[in-house]
């Protein structure tokens, strides 16, 4: 915006004009200019991708989306989903404004490997311990390492750079090189993290935020895997439960029947596991991923009844469809985004590490406690970041944002992913003044 204030370090980078080309069919494409380090913008300059569709009408300003990961493509989910994303009524008043993160895709990117057969390996392969056990919790620490010594390898400073927080400024300089006196913004799942995070930093530039699906940045590492894996055990007890009322049901008897059944299932992929057609072989792990995945939403519980017919009948490929299409693997086997490689770079950043063994053997028995099927499967993942090269630096805590224009955070009761109760939590931490938190539906 013409005459805006802002330290003279930075004034090249709010300052510069990007040139929108035709691209995507009837979207323009950009690229932009930040800092590597925000601390020291003289030090080197990374791109960041955007993309917009031009408002159709009255245009009011911009409204910049970011669709979740962290490490999603805020670019391809405008490109290909901008009438999911917003009305026909916003459309008619901002510019749809998508961008990728840094760290992610097209923007300057992590990268972690050169042939997809290595991420394979580090996604797929069978643990050597059973999951859900100090053993595992160990094997899978030595794992994070040695792949994060690949990403700073391949990624370089980068990979200490790539933080919520660096990217909230980020999106202040984009809202500035928009033209925008303030930042609207709509943001899913981590996005709304990312929002949150904003308005924390630049209270008095926070224009129209909706906060979709919300985190709550002050619970704890072992809260949020509790809260999810009750939310997921829950979620799948609810399949079950209507699955048992049909005749194509994969499964018979009660739901707690059925609960044992697909921990068996688990159970004997660890013993036994099953080779696909590609040659991958099924463990318990990427079944677990495999389940997940439909239950983000009721729409997709019939995936869930291919899932266990096929597994059961010895049919591994199924499964792998799932648990690629989790990580964005296509079927020649590479990998059509990075979002896996940056969701780990970025949360190894954003999130101190405070698990010690003792707190992590009495986390994972509540976890057998509360959620009987999930919860040992999400357990002692509280060290996976312990030897990652970049250390984090952020504490856990509530965003306040007080002076900030009212943001609305919505939550969707019995949303596994997102639960409810973390929308609940991030309303009343923002100013009491500014926090209104909206209920929407039910996930299930």
């Amino acid at each position: 915006p013409t005459g805006e204030k802002v330290d003279e370090s930075v004034a090249g980078f709010y300052g510069q004009v990007i040139t929108w080309s035709p691209c995507e069919g009837e979207f323009q494409c950009a690229t932009a200019s930040a800092p590597l380090d925000w601390e020291d913008p003289a030090r080197d300059s990374i791109n960041l991708a955007l993309i917009r569709q031009i408002a159709t009408g009255t245009r009011m300003g911009s409204l910049l989306i970011n669709p979740g990961g962290p490490g999603g493509s805020g670019y391809d989910f405008v490109a290909q989903s901008v009438d999911y994303a917003v009305s026909e009524r916003l459309a008619q008043s901002y510019d749809i404004v998508g961008f990728d993160p840094r760290g992610v895709n097209r923007s300057s990117a992590v990268s972690c490997y050169d042939d997809p057969g290595q991420f394979d390996s580090f996604l797929f392969d069978i643990p050597a311990n059973r999951p859900g056990t100090s053993e595992s919790a160990s094997e899978i620490e030595q794992a994070m390492a040695s792949f994060g010594q690949k990403c700073a390898e391949f990624t370089g400073e980068l990979l200490g750079y790539v933080d919520t927080v660096s990217a909230a400024k980020d999106l202040d300089m984009l809202r500035a090189v928009l033209g925008d006196d303030k930042l609207n913004y709509l943001g899913y799942s981590y996005g709304t993290f990312l929002g949150a995070t904003y308005a924390g930093l630049f209270p008095d530039r926070a224009g129209r935020l909706v906060l979709d699906g919300a985190l709550d940045p002050s619970t704890s590492d072992f809260e949020v895997t509790r809260t999810q894996a009750v939310g997921f055990e829950s979620a799948l007890r609810a399949y079950l439960g209507d699955c048992l009322t049909t005749s194509e049901c994969p499964f018979t008897g009660s739901v707690d029947e059925a609960m044992s059944r697909v921990g068996a299932i688990l159970d004997s992929l660890d013993v036994s596991p099953i080779r696909a057609t590609d040659g991958r072989q099924l463990g318990s792990s990427t079944m677990f991923t495999a389940i997940i995945l439909p239950l983000y939403s009721r729409d997709n519980w019939p995936a869930l009844g291919t899932l266990f017919e096929s597994v059961t009948a010895g049919d591994a490929d199924y499964a792998f469809l799932l648990a690629d299409s989790y990580y964005a693997r296509d079927e020649d086997g590479t990998y059509s985004d990075n979002s896996t490689e940056a969701f780990l770079a970025i949360n190894c950043l954003d999130y101190l590490l405070t698990s010690t063994p003792a707190s992590l053997e009495v986390e994972a028995a509540e976890l057998k406690r509360v959620a009987p099927l999930f919860g040992p499967r999400m357990s002692y993942g509280g060290t996976a970041c312990a030897q990652w090269p970049v250390q984090a630096t952020r504490v856990r805590g509530p965003i306040t944002a007080p002076g900030a224009a009212p943001i609305v955070v919505v939550g969707t009761t019995n949303d596994p992913a997102t639960p409810y109760v973390w929308a609940q939590n991030l309303a009343d931490q923002l100013d009491s003044l500014q926090g209104a938190c909206l209920t929407v539906g039910d996930a299930l």
